[in-house]
């Protein structure tokens, strides 16, 4: 198999200099405080990034389609601005982005160099303290101008909230297309936005539950081409593939523990127990973390990769528990009516995301990690499988609907649900770390 993802040649960056005054700037005043309950967008005017053609204009589409679906920014339609900007370093006409709210603006140019790279370069301003807040270049060669756009939207984002991005990103998914009772599943990976899709399996075989590694460009999950559920781990920018074990019965749910070395899941047995088992990819050696006679499944570690948090119908019915990472303390955290599947642990820590069967209805929700706060942020029909933004603000899940999946994201609030665009049905999302 062809690599698929094709090497950044070099991204650069470094601060382009002082305010108008050469001086550092003082604390702006413009910020977000995304731990409030409610966060009132930003309105920030975004204007296109002069020369290098239509790419600049491009370049202003992504950024500005990135902030605008984290749902903390309001960007203003450029119909209303009042400034035309012609030298993206000059310093603009503060009065004129107060008069239409832009809390923030950015500036922006695209140039070509002399090698064939790109150099894309923006300044982020505080209109109402009239100074710049920050201002960048990065280079790239020309397969990566869309991530040039991320990885601005994310500096963008960071200095506005002061938390981490998450735009630089990709999600592999199970790609359906065909009838439903002749549907072909292929491995497939795009960029958070839907953009760049590209096949990682050529769809001869049933692929589940692709999972990221949390530090390199390595997937691993599930196929059914020798007729049986087997793991694979697969190199995306290689190609290569390798068997992670041959097991005995079923196999569910793969995950890698945090530093990349173990994957857990769930074994099935001839006893018709689901246990589950960490495997050391290193030795190929196996342990097993649970001795029940019920069905303990869908195993995630939380991100220090001191705890494991899973579902088990031992109490009669699927709920949520937390063990350690080697099996000890096994605890119950969930008491809510209804069914709970698919726990992931935040890349922050200190959330839960789960599904939940209850009323009919499938849900979306996330706890705490002792079971305390639930917080149901979408409710519909067949819905689950979430998976987060490596900043743990968003989820991303599947949804059936018309006639098969889509995916969908939702942040914390569970107020800004946004449809992620594929081509065919999609399954079974995992978010990427963000990319070196």
């Amino acid at each position: 198999m062809k690599s698929i993802l094709k090497p950044l040649l070099m991204i650069a960056a470094m601060a382009m200099g002082m305010t108008a005054a050469g001086t550092l700037p003082a604390l702006a005043l413009v910020e977000l405080n995304v731990n409030k309950g409610n966060v009132e967008p930003l309105p920030i005017a975004i204007t296109d990034f002069q020369g290098g053609d239509a790419l600049g204009a491009q370049i202003s589409q992504i950024v500005t389609a990135d902030l605008k679906r984290s749902g903390l920014f309001a960007p203003i339609d450029k119909s209303a601005f009042i400034e035309k900007i012609a030298n993206p370093d000059a310093t603009p006409r503060f009065d004129d982005w107060k008069v239409i709210n832009a809390q923030a603006l950015v500036t922006g140019s695209v140039s070509k160099e002399a090698d064939g790279r790109i150099r894309a370069q923006y300044r982020l301003w505080d209109t109402f303290a009239g100074q710049q807040m920050a201002g960048e270049q990065f280079f790239a060669n020309d397969a990566n101008q869309r991530r040039v756009a991320h990885i601005i939207a994310d500096a963008i984002y960071e200095r506005l909230t002061g938390e981490k991005g998450y735009f630089d990103t990709r999600v592999v998914f199970i790609d359906e297309s065909g009838a439903k009772n002749a549907r072909k599943k292929r491995l497939a990976i795009m960029d958070q936005d839907g953009a760049n899709v590209r096949y990682l399996s050529d769809g001869r075989s049933i692929v589940l539950t692709p999972r990221f590694s949390p530090n390199r460009q390595e997937i691993t999950y599930m196929s059914y081409e020798s007729g049986q559920p087997r793991v694979y781990l697969l190199q995306i920018e290689t190609g290569q593939r390798e068997l992670v074990g041959n097991f005995p019965g079923m196999t569910f749910a793969p995950r890698f523990s945090p530093d990349g070395q173990k994957v857990i899941m769930s074994l099935l047995r001839d006893d018709g127990n689901s246990n589950i088992f960490a495997m050391d990819l290193r030795s190929r050696s196996t342990t097993r973390l649970t001795n029940s006679t019920a069905i303990d499944t869908s195993p995630s570690y939380s991100p220090d990769g001191s705890k494991v948090v899973f579902t088990s119908d031992r109490g009669g019915r699927a709920q949520i528990y937390v063990m350690g990472a080697d099996g000890s303390g096994q605890t119950r955290i969930s008491f809510g009516d209804g069914v709970y599947s698919t726990p992931v642990w935040s890349p922050r820590g200190d959330l839960i995301a789960f599904t939940k069967q209850s009323g009919g209805e499938f849900q979306i929700g996330v706890m705490k990690t002792d079971g305390s706060g639930e917080r149901i942020l979408s409710s519909g029909f067949q819905q689950e499988g979430p998976t987060w933004a490596p900043n743990g603000r968003v989820l991303m899940f599947f949804r059936d609907a018309n006639g098969g999946p889509k995916l969908v994201s939702v942040d914390l609030t569970g107020r800004n649900e946004q449809p992620i665009p594929t081509t065919n049905f999609a399954s079974d999302p995992a978010w990427s770390p963000l990319l070196e």
